[in-house]
């Protein structure tokens, strides 16, 4: 069994430590009072057996709290009572300077959670390294100066989430819809360099990727760009090559013909489009930003985008080319093709291309047959959108989100014009609706008293968030504020007219509706008797944030936050304040937002019929997924799923399987094993359990992760039962 140490290394558990601990405190009462050897070593006994029921490395903290519960259930009050004043008078010691130890442990890359922070971010290479150690600075930062240290407990309980405390000290936001329409057309500036309107679609490629690289350097979450933006330069590129196909042909004393003109030129085209989709998936995947990973960005594929028949046409090859090359995969460092994490592709379901006779079925085809192999795409339900994003003059409008699930409200600008791209989120903070209710025991009247005081501290906590942002000036960020990502303002000019009325949005995260709904009422929220109190939960988060944005004019929007590493914090912050609860507290992870558990036996279709209702009540974001076996020889099936999907609920996705084994070839899934009281990964070929030697792709939190993931999110991948 291992310990996960307060720097977050991690040891071989030493019971000997504990009897240590133990005697120390016992000798420093009264003869009379002292407990005897016997009893010191059945008190660490049965420490070890509690550590062994949590299915996962205790934390020092917890393993202190049980020696606490087990020294006062023998009787020996004298002893805890002086065990934890020691114990605290540490703690007080360690609060003087608890930046750097974390940070040496980051660099002799001895630390655990952060190798398992971040499921595509690589810890021992310097670049993140570097991010790791300054956020910690951040993170020290704000917690000592710029929150409230009600706001900074809470965090640290697990009452609330205070989401990227490790951005928070520097004026950045999380999310946006990158504006790639006006960069491309009307020119950038990207490091003091003019980028003008380019004259053919490889260009417009290149300078795309050197976009979403800068866009990714200043602020730290996802980002969305269009193909369609993408789509009109395939026609600039057109009528250049058929330009130069002419001349060629003369100048070899050939008069073509204006058949083969085109055969030339669509061939050559072709060629071109593949040469661009390919920079945008190879750059991507190969650029490190500032905060040592690949961008965090997602591509858009929607055809009801086109301007226009020829331009829809042209954007339908460039989604073909993305589809084609995203089956492929790229290759890992043994030459094999794998799985990417990035670009996350989202394909748009419509009337176009949902029906067997619809002119772009064959696109919708390919996206199934390349979801089966490599997850991706996701889809958006054109249909449900238009009926469920209206904006205030009645009309309905389909968009992306902004990286995996953040979504924009509907907004109108002052011209009656509706608009998404450029704008962005000022960020996150989450509610762990699991301690509201366990916080109440139980009792209905206490719950909503509890909760609404709770939300009120998330309130406080946004406009934290918000206030920070405020007055920050352009400068700060030219590419996002002066040229185009997000909006051209002046130098010098602050930003904060784009933080009110709608322009952007602010979040407030839940997790954990399931053990909620089910500690209250003792029932799933499945349950047709347990589901009306789940809905008033959403109700009650959303009037709140309707509440907030009457007072500040500010778009407050609930949104089902992606828990990934956060999920054990929860979970261990939940034991260590109400114990091992079955059903509820006795897992390494807490559901994420509205979810139903992963271990509840239910079709695909049902899941998804059930959760639509839900993520209608998450305007701010949310999507859910269903968990599936390999379906490369069913791909009518996921035909089927998509067509429900595009029926049912706004944004789905299916879960399926994409490992390889670099020791002996094995490309089915890897599995989760247990060893010393660690959940590990372990080809079922060879046995191979080194994780520098395998490639193990799963969506845990509405992207793609291929590092590895903390101890709660592992124990909640294995216990996923399927769907389908």
């Amino acid at each position: 069994m291992k310990v996960i140490k307060r720097n977050g290394a991690e040891v071989p558990f030493d019971i000997g430590k504990i009897e240590t601990a133990i005697s120390k405190a016992n000798v420093t009462v009264d003869e009379s009072a002292r407990m005897t050897q016997r009893q010191i070593e059945r008190i660490a006994q049965s420490v070890v057996l509690s550590c062994e029921k949590l299915g996962r490395a205790p934390t020092v903290e917890e393993i202190q709290d049980f020696v606490e519960y087990q020294i006062m259930a023998h009787g020996a009050y004298e002893v805890a009572k002086n065990y934890i004043t020691y114990r605290y008078t540490r703690s007080l010691v360690r609060r003087s300077n608890t930046t750097d130890d974390k940070i040496l442990s980051l660099i002799e890359c001895n630390n655990e959670e952060a190798k398992q922070e971040n499921s595509n971010k690589n810890p021992v290479v310097n670049s993140t390294q570097r991010d790791y150690m300054a956020g910690e600075v951040s993170r020290d930062i704000t917690n000592r100066i710029l929150l409230p240290p009600d706001i900074v407990e809470a965090h640290n309980e697990g009452i609330i989430h205070f989401h990227d405390a490790d951005y928070f000290a520097q004026h950045m936001h999380n999310c946006d819809l990158v504006n790639l329409e006006d960069m491309l057309q009307n020119g950038t500036v990207i490091t003091d360099t003019m980028i003008e309107r380019h004259h053919s679609f490889s260009t417009a490629c290149k300078i795309a990727t050197q976009i979403v690289a800068q866009v990714a350097s200043n602020q730290y979450g996802g980002q969305s760009i269009s193909l369609a933006h993408l789509a009109p330069f395939v026609d600039v590129s057109r009528q250049k090559i058929r330009k130069n196909v002419i001349e060629s042909l003369r100048s070899i004393g050939v008069e073509p013909t204006e058949e083969q003109v085109a055969e030339l030129t669509e061939k050559r085209l072709r060629e071109e489009v593949k040469s661009g989709v390919q920079t945008i998936q190879y750059q991507v995947v190969t650029l490190l930003t500032t905060n040592g990973q690949a961008p965090f960005v997602t591509v858009f594929m929607y055809l009801g985008e086109a301007k226009n028949e020829q331009e829809k046409k042209d954007l339908a090859m460039i989604i073909e080319e993305t589809l084609l090359q995203r089956y492929q995969g790229v290759k890992n460092e043994k030459g094999v093709w794998v799985t990417p994490a990035f670009p996350k592709l989202i394909y748009v379901l419509e009337e176009d291309n949902i029906h067997e006779d619809s002119p772009y079925w064959y696109l919708t085809k390919l996206a199934a047959k390349c979801t089966a192999k490599r997850m991706v795409p996701d889809y958006i339900s054109e249909k449900k959108m238009l009926e469920l994003k209206i904006d205030k003059n009645g009309e309905g409008h389909c968009y992306t989100c902004m990286g995996c699930r953040s979504f924009l409200t509907p907004y109108v600008d002052e011209n009656g014009k509706p608009k998404y791209y450029g704008r962005f989120n000022q960020g996150v903070v989450t509610i762990n609706l699991v301690d509201v209710a366990l916080s109440s025991g139980g009792d209905k009247e206490k719950f909503w008293k509890i909760f609404d005081e709770r939300l009120e501290l998330c309130h406080r906590a946004l406009m934290c968030r918000h206030n920070r942002l405020k007055g920050t000036l352009s400068d700060a960020a030219p590419i996002l504020w002066q040229y185009g990502a997000c909006a051209r303002l002046k130098k010098g000019e602050p930003i904060d007219k784009l933080l009110y009325g709608g322009y952007s949005t602010i979040s407030l995260g839940y997790a954990g509706l399931y053990e909620c709904v089910k500690y209250m009422t003792g029932k799933s929220h499945t349950d047709p008797e347990a589901t009306p109190f789940a809905l008033d939960i959403m109700k009650f988060m959303n009037d709140a944030c309707n509440r907030w944005k009457a007072e500040h004019n500010i778009d407050f929007s609930l949104y089902g936050t992606p828990l990934e590493s956060t999920t054990y914090k929860f979970a261990k912050c939940l034991q260590r304040r109400f114990g091992i609860i079955p059903g509820i507290t006795d897992k390494g992870y807490i559901t994420n937002s509205y979810h139903v558990h992963v271990t509840e036996k239910i079709n695909a279709f049902d899941k998804l019929k059930f959760e639509a209702q839900f993520q209608h009540l998450s305007p701010g974001g949310a999507i859910s997924y269903v968990e599936v076996p390999n379906m490369q020889n069913n791909i009518e099936a996921v035909l089927e799923v998509m067509k429900f999907i595009y029926d049912n609920i706004i944004y789905a996705e299916l879960n399926t399987k994409s490992d390889y084994c670099q020791e002996c070839g094995y490309d089915g899934e890897i599995e989760i094993v247990e060893q010393d009281g660690k959940l590990i990964w372990r080809c079922p070929q060879c046995g191979n359990t080194d994780q520098n030697k395998m490639n193990v792709a799963r969506r845990t939190c509405g992207y793609i992760g291929t590092q590895f993931w903390n101890q709660g999110r592992t124990q909640e991948i294995k216990d996923r039962v399927l769907h389908l």
